[in-house]
């Protein structure tokens, strides 16, 4: 997931993160990130390279420099990030092409950034050896600012922004009217929606305001991230009914003293499934991006086999292990807690029930004007 738990930078010391599983293991990010990420952005390229190839102009962009700087937030492990940072400049080369200059004078210079945590060992080491760009690491948080001022060029990010920085605080206080006793994530209720819709908000704000700063005028920035409908029931989309099936394994587990119902009910997960709409108006609010292109798109999961069921879980693990142990503190259970959440998503049917809203995701093309 290309994602980013916030973790010290300039935002709060006592947040920890959580990266995905690093590594090269059969639970590992790399291994598993095909089935969902890379087949959205497969969707996305199209959009991007149409995006890239009409608007980008690297004339006015390059002006001061022969040097191109792209930096992909929420990297992860690889290898999807190669393939998209492989994407944007095969298509700022085209724009060099048709604009009649010469693309051997431009370097690229490509920023990988992800939280301390994340695994960046494998993330260079399967590095392609036969890249056109210079390659470096940023560690830390992108809800905060990571970049010299207007130093970038291009900003993509796939698979991260619905990473909260935190899970909403009254979701986890037992006096609160949102106290989410029982479920990991937003649930339908009124109250529980609210407060993760305001975290993310935050965030979303945050996280623009920092590439304001980094974006030179001119430049551009790429997001895709799973959403869902405008006005409809969280629990009847089947991205959100998967993570509650999750939470039920977890009560099931608490129910057989593997695990504390206290720790089940004080796990709320830092994620948030936003709608075209809120993502369209925090950044109309923050007034320095131009939505250039935004497009819904509907992510129908292939056939689906027992095999495909069992990939997704895999997906399921290598996304969500190391916050599932951060929490609550023991490795033991976890074997028997994705075992118990295969045979639960295969019993369920969900990616075959018609009654549920299909997986969507968003892509976000914007322009950061002067």
């Amino acid at each position: 997931m290309e994602a980013n738990y916030k973790e010290t930078n300039s935002i709060s010391a006592s947040l920890k993160s959580c990266p995905m599983n690093g590594g090269e293991g059969p639970y590992s990010y790399a291994n598993n990130s095909s089935l969902y990420q890379k087949r959205g952005l497969d969707i996305a390229k199209t959009f991007l390279y149409e995006e890239i190839t009409k608007k980008l102009d690297v004339k006015l962009l390059c002006s001061s420099s022969n040097s191109f700087n792209i930096a992909d937030l929420g990297c992860s492990v690889g290898p999807n990030t190669f393939l998209t940072i492989q994407n944007i400049i095969e298509a700022i080369k085209f724009n060099f092409q048709s604009q009649n200059l010469n693309r051997n004078t431009i370097e690229f210079q490509v920023f990988f950034n992800d939280h301390t945590l994340n695994d960046f060992n494998t993330l260079f080491k399967s590095l392609p050896s036969d890249r056109n760009y210079f390659a470096a690491g940023v560690p830390g948080t992108f809800h905060g600012s990571l970049f010299p001022k207007a130093s970038l060029h291009f900003v993509h990010s796939s698979y991260s922004i619905q990473w909260l920085s935190k899970a909403p605080d009254e979701v986890q206080d037992q006096g609160s009217l949102a106290w989410n006793k029982g479920r990991i994530l937003q649930d339908g209720s009124e109250d529980v929606e609210k407060a993760y819709a305001s975290q993310f908000a935050d965030d979303m704000v945050s996280f623009l305001r920092a590439r304001t700063m980094e974006i030179v005028p001119g430049g551009f920035m790429a997001l895709l991230l799973p959403c869902i409908p405008h006005g409809a029931n969280p629990s009847n989309c089947s991205s959100i009914a998967n993570l509650e099936l999750m939470g039920s394994c977890l009560m099931d587990l608490a129910k057989r003293g593997l695990v504390e119902e206290a720790k089940v009910d004080s796990f709320n997960l830092p994620f948030y499934f936003a709608t075209k709409q809120e993502m369209e108006l925090l950044i109309q609010r923050n007034g320095c991006f131009k939505i250039e292109r935004m497009e819904q798109m509907e992510r129908p999961m292939g056939d689906i086999t027992r095999p495909t069921v069992e990939k997704f879980a895999l997906l399921m693990r290598a996304g969500f292990e190391g916050i599932i142990k951060q929490h609550f503190g023991s490795h033991e259970f976890i074997e028997e807690l994705f075992n118990h959440y295969t045979d639960k998503l295969i019993d369920h049917g969900l990616f075959l029930d018609s009654s549920y809203m299909p997986m969507l995701d968003l892509f976000v093309f914007l322009n950061r004007i002067k």
